[in-house]
């Protein structure tokens, strides 16, 4: 039998690692699984195997979507489940995905469920799909598994849609101005900083303001593009931190205005998981820990596990929703009703449903009311330079006019 070492993660987050026999990797990735342990690399000794290096290259959220949805056709149609994994991996234009489909179907003809074949490429399938797909195997119902799988996806992509065109018109609005106004001040402010020298003209308050400005950036430009860069970096490594990253994500849920649309985008990506994952028959315990650790949000996932937490007591789901703060008076009563009437599954769905074109609405007003204000923000900027340097030119002609 071949002894495989293997690193991972335990249920507290703690590095684990050691040396097991077993029949074959998905054999041990089963056992580790058992006892909580998320194995991150399993290599066979004499061989070098490393999981995550065959699927470890980028791939898109919508290309997984497209393959969920091949796949659940293909087995529908009765297809054997290696054949479906061939014809797949080899149609794949996207090189690791390729790689990811031919060491899943590689486990797989070595005795490994379908579950823990994908579970050895935790970058591509995530413990939702893993999840899911074992419940699917369990069930005898890995078609339907997978086209709930492909439906969440798309809808995934979809709300990820809407939070980025939330956030690319402001922000190239905004990165425009201040390239615009750094170039004024840095070009077209110094010309006429040496006209007024040399005509002795008395300066108004606005120009000598445009003047500071303008040397400020001309001796601290580096500044202009060092601070951004800076600032990307230090909230990046601010975010390794638990504690820093929960700071972070509160600021935002609290914030003004994005804050809400942050908070309806959460609730609909909770309701959304853990209703898919209750609905494939994935335990709802189990279900509160992948959506908190899926959530994307350190505040909702310290709420979850607290949720979590409190079922495990024998207390019901609604009260410790509630006592959270994160979740509207809405949602939880209507999960309330949900529960009471053991429909929980379509009640998530429903509120899921009902917070993705809430979050479309939010996006659409917001952008509607943010674009005067970015336009009227870029005319300030730029026409406040732009008179503040002819207002020295105005008191000379009156001047030589009188």
């Amino acid at each position: 039998m071949p002894v495989f070492t293997f690193k991972g993660t335990d249920a507290a987050g703690k590095k684990v690692s050691g040396e097991r026999a077993a029949e074959n990797k998905g054999v041990l990735e089963a056992a580790l699984k058992r006892e909580r342990i998320r194995a991150e690399k399993i290599t066979e000794k004499g061989k070098e195997f490393a999981l995550p290096k065959i699927g470890g290259g980028k791939v898109a959220t919508k290309e997984i979507a497209i393959f969920f949805r091949q796949f659940s056709v293909m087995i529908d149609a009765g297809l054997p489940l290696v054949q479906c994994l061939e014809i797949l991996g080899a149609n794949q234009e996207n090189l690791a995905f390729q790689k990811c489909l031919a060491g899943v179907r590689s486990s797989v003809e070595g005795g490994s469920t379908l579950a823990n074949a994908m579970r050895g490429f935790p970058k591509i399938f995530d413990d939702l799909t893993v999840n899911m797909i074992e419940a699917g195997e369990t069930g005898g119902i890995l078609d339907v598994i997978l086209q709930r799988l492909a439906t969440y996806v798309e809808k995934a992509v979809k709300l990820k849609g809407a939070i980025k065109s939330a956030s690319i018109y402001p922000t190239s609005v905004i990165g425009i101005a201040l390239i615009v106004v750094a170039g004024l001040l840095k070009f077209v402010v110094p010309t006429f900083a040496n006209l007024f020298q040399g005509l002795g003209v008395p300066l108004p308050l606005p120009t000598k303001i445009v003047m500071g400005l303008s040397s400020f950036v001309q001796t601290f430009w580096w500044g202009l593009i060092g601070l951004p860069v800076a600032a990307y970096f230090g909230i990046k490594q601010i975010r390794k931190s638990p504690q820093g990253r929960y700071a972070l994500d509160k600021i935002m849920l609290n914030a003004p205005i994005i804050g809400m649309l942050l908070r309806k985008i959460a609730v609909a990506r909770f309701t959304r998981t853990l209703g898919t994952l209750i609905t494939s028959g994935v335990p709802i315990l189990e279900g509160l820990s992948i959506t908190a650790r899926t959530s994307g949000n350190a505040v909702l996932e310290e709420a979850l596990l607290k949720v979590r937490k409190a079922i495990e007591e024998g207390r019901t789901i609604v009260d410790p929703l509630r006592e959270s703060g994160v979740f509207p008076n809405m949602v939880t009563q209507m999960i309330g009703v949900g529960e009471a009437t053991g429909a929980m599954d379509a009640m998530l769905q429903k509120i899921a449903d009902f917070y993705e074109d809430e979050v479309d609405a939010a996006t659409k007003d917001m952008l509607t009311l943010m674009e005067p204000l970015l336009i009227g923000f870029l005319g300030v900027a730029v026409g406040g330079i732009v008179i503040s340097l002819y207002m020295p030119l105005f008191s000379l002609i009156a001047k030589l006019s009188g």
